[in-house]
Formats: C-alpha cells, sequence, structure tokens
C-alpha cells in the first residue's frame, strides 16, 4: 500500500478516522498530533488567500491575437 494522508480525531478514548480506509492487519502507521489553533498558521493562510485573490481577481490578461502561436480549436471564448 502507498502511504496516504487520513485526517482523524481523538473522541477523548480512542483514535478515529475521518474518512474510511482499509487497513491491514498490522499496519504501520504515523500519527502526528496537530495544535488545535495556530494563529501564525492562520495568518499565513489568509495572507495567502489575500494575494491569491489579488493576483487572481477574475481580470484576465489580455493578449492580442498575434501573440498566440498555436490556436485551440476547442476554446469556446469569445
Amino acid at each position: 500500500m502507498n502511504p496516504v494522508s487520513v485526517p482523524a480525531h481523538f473522541d477523548g478514548e480512542r483514535i478515529l478516522l475521518d474518512e474510511p480506509v482499509e487497513l491491514e492487519p498490522d499496519a504501520r502507521l504515523i500519527v502526528t498530533i496537530l495544535p488545535k489553533d495556530n494563529d501564525e498558521r492562520n495568518s499565513w493562510l489568509r495572507l495567502s488567500a489575500t494575494r491569491l485573490a489579488n493576483a487572481y481577481d477574475g481580470e484576465g490578461d489580455e493578449y492580442a491575437l498575434d501573440s498566440i502561436k498555436e490556436l485551440n480549436p476547442e476554446y469556446e471564448g469569445s
């Protein structure tokens, strides 16, 4: 089996996988305990989201048709 990451949580008694996964008996696992709240990580995520929104604001770059080297015959845009 290839390595796979699966979200999970601790219910106070057991670690429960949040998605169904078939495991073989004696399957080797790595458990990483994540902090409940990580302010620094959340700040970076907000900054990244803001920068991505600024970069991809829905106003696509306009290119002159003569700058296109190969036309896409399946393109349905205007």
